[in-house]
């Protein structure tokens, strides 16, 4: 079935605009009103509707949509052998390619009648007149047979991959008559098909049925010896590209042009139908820089003419799988980048499977671009091919799952089947650079057994091993059938979450599915039979931005605590009875901010680049750039009057002055860039060779307070090379730190190494004043009254207000001193029992006499830090760095992060933010 497909590749200057079909017939069919209307319902043309170009990854300028009214019948028999209505006028009129159960459709019925006959007329134009005619449908869900003017032209089993045929020898010369007979059981009738989340009896996860044709039918002219498929592998290594090309009859030559833009970059001519065309210095495709080269190619007869051309498109990309600072991770393009997308169902309240327009089918993937997620996991679903040229053009990453039934006993030929439907799906997205990843099982949704999960993901990344395998998501979440132990990715399902399994040796850790936080919006919902579900049910968009940003933020840390690399929230949109989207199920409401949410995915996503860098260091943390150079080891890099120097550090001005927060580097975050601690905003950076602490001055700023990380130019310690300077770095000489080229010397080398200190001099990145009294707010969304206090000498937090008690206000009130264990952090005094300090012990948070001992000044001494929440201050605990004070359920604890039985998954970001007021009493 492979090459019955035209899969190629087309030019994205000529599908966003361009190549709109033409000659389409008036029609009378009237779409039924949806339960809900999108922007894009009213959109929709019944004469000509989705006009675009179907196969925008290779096109020809001649063709014609056979998309609009056609003629419908909805036969009393379940027979899927009746004979078809050749020359009959069928009773009912439907919009194609719109399903029968949808809206948009004009019939709007699910009343599991299994059968269904589509006719219409059309006729071939004279231009094409001495070229054969292929017939192309989109997808038809789910057995189709194909009549033309009588006799059968072809059948189709596969509701989610796209067929075609040569019709020409059935052609009459004047008005030809296609009939389109259909069977499609759904789940019923034992016939064990992949559906996906379509079912007859809607609710809960699962939704409307999806019948019939569903995208676009067109036909279209070539010659006698053509192209039919065109496959396209990158290597990036070699600057070239891999062609194959697949024809009808046998060429000659062919002729392969990659172009940037109109500019031919590289050009190859052969008589095999394998070859390499060369890109040389090759622009990387990615989410950042979502470039695409065209590839035209042509096809010569014996006499050098010719006969037939496409034009494709292709990125150059690639995935694969190393190790990243000891664990595994994918990567793409060599460097490790944080997956971080949703699930996207691909469902529409007027459409279905569907989307009423092409701008409609684009939204959702922009609207990803949006927020900042980088990646898409399109759920149990093959949209059309215009769904991935989007993705493609915007830069999305896409995990493509392949549906499958759910019956765990299925016979010889429902496997084979399912094992056919899984290939065609891989053939044809082998074009795209958005598609990484292929996910054969889904929660265990359609498997017979181990060994055969096993199998099949061997035999189908044997088939594509230029993409990630992930064999079975969520496998601890909804089967028995355990860990299948093969592919590149090990996949957990964690409601509501954050949590990651542990990377392997020879598997990626990703959480496939997680969140499902849910927010009503009347007025803007549908459930076919009135029930609505969520995971956990958000009360106010604040709340649900407060607990998802704060998702997104634990996940962050879950990078290096846990190996994580990468997850899909559920879900971008309601569906149906699911109310957790990100957007309502029309699209018209947007449910959280999208400047709280891009942040926090940027710096998720930064921290993951970050492991590239060839010394990591940890993000957030406070660090000191201590002199290696013998006789100078004394001395460390600080800022005094805006410039560096280095010098013998004594006191808190010059401490801090000599402690810098690390963050993502401004202009690279593989690279990092130094924050001042006691200067929040000011940067080390570099100007006129001199070093010096600045505010973002516009210009070369940020690549100028961008610094490399190096293994030390001498041995031991790290040196930091210029990021727009290569092959300068910052080293000092007598007192003063300058950027200097390196010039080999041993001298240079050492004054240019640093012990990059930890702890830093300053151990706190977040200045409070010392010996004053505040009180410590929460900051979670919905206990924002609820303050920090000791009751019994446990640590609680419970509502306070100006007219609270005397006694409750003096709990709450906690004099910020010097850390008992190291000054630079703090110890929290409490008013009413001076002489007593909040500590950590068994990790809950009390009341205690300091004793002396230097266990107590450890447990009782918090580090401030950026609040995690995105707001507020959060405490670190001094001897379990990455524990932080934290409130669960009224109780004051430290908490080290997602995972533990107790835990609100998801929600410590916030939990463990506070803000510093002054103190009630």
């Amino acid at each position: 079935m492979r090459r019955l497909v035209l899969r190629a590749v087309a030019a994205f200057a000529l599908v966003a605009g361009g190549l709109v079909a033409t000659g389409s017939p008036a029609s009378a069919v009237t779409p039924k009103t949806p339960p809900l209307t999108t922007p894009w319902t009213d959109q929709v043309s019944t004469a000509n509707p989705l006009p675009e170009y179907p196969r925008p990854q290779m096109t020809r300028s001649d063709w014609q949509s056979l998309n609009g009214e056609w003629q419908f019948l909805n036969p009393d028999t379940v027979d899927r052998n009746a004979a078809p209505p050749i020359g009959q006028t069928l009773p009912e009129r439907i919009l194609v390619p719109y399903p029968v159960e949808s809206a948009l459709s004009g019939i709007m019925r699910n009343d599991a009648r299994d059968l269904m006959f589509y006719r219409r007329t059309f006729t071939v134009p004279a231009s094409w007149s001495g070229r054969r005619v292929q017939l192309h449908f989109g997808a038809v869900d789910y057995e189709a047979t194909v009549w033309v003017n009588g006799r059968q032209a072809t059948t189709h089993q596969g509701g989610y991959d796209r067929f075609e045929v040569d019709v020409t020898d059935f052609l009459n010369g004047g008005t030809n008559e296609i009939v389109v007979r259909v069977y499609d059981p759904t789940d019923g009738r034992g016939e064990e098909q992949p559906v996906g989340k379509q079912t007859n009896n809607p609710s809960g996860i699962f939704y409307t049925p999806t019948s019939g044709i569903w995208q676009t039918v067109w036909l279209e002219p070539t010659a006698a010896t053509s192209i039919y498929s065109v496959d396209i592998y990158p290597n990036i290594s070699s600057g070239t590209v891999r062609v194959r090309v697949f024809t009808r009859g046998t060429a000659s030559s062919l002729v392969a042009e990659a172009l940037s833009g109109s500019t031919v970059v590289g050009s190859t001519t052969s008589g095999v139908t394998e070859f390499t065309v060369a890109v040389p210095n090759a622009r990387l495709w990615s989410p950042d820089d979502p470039f695409l080269y065209n590839l035209r190619v042509s096809l010569r007869n014996s006499s050098g003419t010719t006969v037939d051309q496409v034009t494709s498109y292709f990125g150059m990309r690639e995935v694969g799988t190393r190790a990243v600072n000891g664990v595994l991770r994918p990567i793409l393009n060599g460097q490790f980048v944080f997956q971080a997308g949703t699930l996207d169902q691909g469902f529409w309240p007027d459409g279905l499977y569907t989307a009423p327009t092409d701008a409609a089918l684009a939204s959702d993937l922009q609207k990803h671009k949006d927020l900042g997620f980088n990646m898409v996991r399109k759920h149990i679903k093959v949209e059309p091919a215009r769904w991935y040229y989007w993705a493609d053009r915007l830069g999305l990453l896409v995990w493509q799952d392949i549906p499958s039934g759910g019956d765990a006993t299925k016979t010889t030929a429902q496997i084979a089947e399912y094992e056919k439907e899984a290939r065609e799906i891989i053939d044809e997205h082998r074009f795209s650079p958005a598609v990484i990843t292929y996910v054969p099982f889904n929660e265990g949704w359609g498997e017979w057994n181990l060994a055969e999960t096993q199998r099949i993901t061997r035999d189908l990344k044997n088939y594509d091993p230029t993409r990630l395998m992930n064999p079975h998501s969520g496998f601890n979440c909804c089967a028995s059938k355990g860990d299948p132990g093969t592919g590149d990715i090990i996949d957990w399902h964690v409601y509501t979450g954050p949590d990651s399994p542990a990377p392997s040796s020879s598997r990626v850790a990703v959480l496939g599915e997680f969140g499902g936080l849910g927010l009503r919006t009347p007025g803007h919902e549908y459930s076919p039979n009135g029930q609505y579900f969520a995971y956990e049910q958000m009360a106010s968009n604040a709340q649900l931005n407060d607990r998802f940003t704060g998702m997104i933020r634990d996940s962050e840390r879950l990078i290096a605590a846990k190996g994580l690399s990468g997850f899909v929230y559920t879900e971008i949109t309601d569906v149906e009875g699911e109310y957790n989207g990100l957007f309502t199920y029309d699209r018209r409401v947007q449910k959280v901010d999208t400047g709280q949410v891009r942040t926090a995915l940027t710096n998720l996503i930064n921290a993951s680049r970050n492991q590239n860098a060839a010394v990591p260091l940890t993000l957030g943390h406070v660090r000191s750039f201590q002199v290696t150079t013998a006789g100078y080891t004394n001395r460390y890099l600080r800022h005094a009057n805006s410039l560096a120097r280095t010098d013998v550090i004594a006191g808190d001005t010059a401490r801090q002055d000599a402690s810098f927060r690390t963050v993502a580097g401004l202009a690279d975050p593989r690279c990092y860039s130094f924050e001042s601690v006691n200067f929040p905003g000011r940067f080390l950076r570099h100007a006129g060779g001199q070093v010096r602490i600045d505010a973002d001055t516009g210009g070369t700023f940020r690549a100028d307070a961008t610094w490399c990380s190096r293994a030390g130019l001498a041995a031991g310690g790290t040196s930091f090379e210029s990021y727009d300077v290569p092959g300068s770095f910052l080293r000092h000489q007598s007192e003063n730190v300058v950027l200097g080229a390196f010039d080999g010397s041993a001298g240079f080398a050492a004054d240019a190494t640093w012990n990059v200190a930890n702890p830093a001099q300053w151990r706190s990145s977040v200045i409070l004043p010392f010996d004053v009294r505040r009180s410590l707010q929460v900051t979670t969304w919905g206990y924002t009254d609820r303050y920090l206090r000791h009751a019994d000498s446990l640590g609680w937090t419970e509502h306070v207000d100006a007219g609270s008690a005397a006694l409750l206000k003096q709990d709450a009130s906690f004099t910020l001193r010097h850390g008992l264990a190291d000054s630079s952090c703090y110890s929290l005094e409490s008013v009413n029992f001076p002489g007593q300090f909040l500590r950590h012990s068994s990790s809950r948070i009390r009341l205690a006499a300091n004793d002396g001992s230097a266990l107590f000044a450890a447990d009782a001494t918090f580090c401030a830090r950026p609040g995690l929440g995105g707001t507020g201050v959060t405490l670190e605990s001094i001897n379990f760095p990455g524990r932080y004070l934290r409130h669960f359920d009224s109780q004051a604890w430290i908490a080290a992060g997602t995972g533990t039985t107790w835990d609100r998954p998801g929600q410590l970001s916030a939990d463990a933010s506070w803000n510093v007021v002054n103190g009630w009493a």
